[in-house]
């Protein structure tokens, strides 16, 4: 009794999570950030690029965009004719900008972002544990079946397909969790784990690193109580993320010191 009940709560996070990160759509950039008509047209009837930058930049003026392109441009997406806002990335698949967007993710079918990041999470981690709890249950039937005592062979091939693909999910998924929970205690996505975001000092892989506290709050809030299950309770609208930089520049004595090491920055800001 007590392993079909912790098997059927295992098995419906496991189906909960599943699900939400398949139908909970990834969140688009809000109307401020797309071009006006008027815009548009002096935009698209302009030739000369430095005249182009000009005019995205009179748009980015009144909006909390930070990072820019590598050249120190405005990010912008001519498919969706907007500004991007921080952390924003367009994608090929969906073909749609999304916010905080992490990675588009075949195996549900979504694009991982800031609306459906947490859920991705806790997908992945009660697949591990799902994984886990049936490789640990089966492996004494494979103990009696390596000794002997089993003496069906149906059975046998069971235990051993049983085990064998559980275990082969739980070592991808390990791997894969590890990596998802790393990035969370940096505070970064997949994207800028591969390419650093650009502010106005230039490239900073940490330039959203709050400290380990403040970054789990960024992904599963404030409400510890909430952490475990798939609810949304990640911190912000999407459109705007707190800032290392920021933070330093609002303490005198934290501007004029050197750049963190990646493995030191461990504390919260000041």
């Amino acid at each position: 009794v007590a392993y079909l009940i912790i098997f059927h709560i295992l098995f419906v996070l496991f189906v909960w999570t599943y699900w939400k990160s398949i139908f909970t759509l990834p969140v688009q950039p809000g109307k401020k950030y797309h071009m006006s008509y008027a815009d548009k047209e002096r935009y698209e009837n302009e030739e000369r690029p430095e005249v182009q930058r000009q005019i995205l930049a009179e748009m980015a003026r009144k909006l909390p965009v930070y990072t820019r392109t590598g050249n120190g441009g405005i990010r912008f997406c001519d498919r969706c004719q907007l500004i991007k806002p921080d952390r924003c990335h367009h994608c090929s698949v969906c073909a749609i900008c999304v916010l905080k967007m992490d990675h588009h993710c075949p195996w549900v079918n979504n694009c991982i972002g800031f609306s459906n990041y947490k859920f991705f999470l806790l997908f992945l981690a009660y697949s591990l544990l799902y994984c886990l709890y049936i490789a640990a249950t089966v492996f004494k039937y494979f103990i009696k079946y390596w000794t002997g005592e089993l003496t069906n062979g149906r059975s046998k091939f069971h235990v051993l397909f049983l085990l064998f693909v559980a275990i082969m999910f739980f070592v991808s998924l390990m791997f894969l969790f590890g990596y998802h929970c790393w990035l969370v205690s940096r505070n970064r996505s997949t994207l800028e784990a591969f390419s650093a975001p650009v502010f106005q000092n230039g490239p900073d892989k940490n330039g959203f690193n709050l400290g380990f506290v403040k970054n789990l709050q960024q992904v599963f809030g404030e409400e510890k109580k909430l952490w475990l299950l798939p609810v949304a309770s990640s911190q912000g609208d999407g459109h705007f993320f707190p800032m290392r930089a920021l933070c330093e520049a609002q303490n005198p004595l934290l501007a004029n010191e050197e750049q963190w090491e990646d493995d030191g920055i461990d504390e919260e800001p000041h």
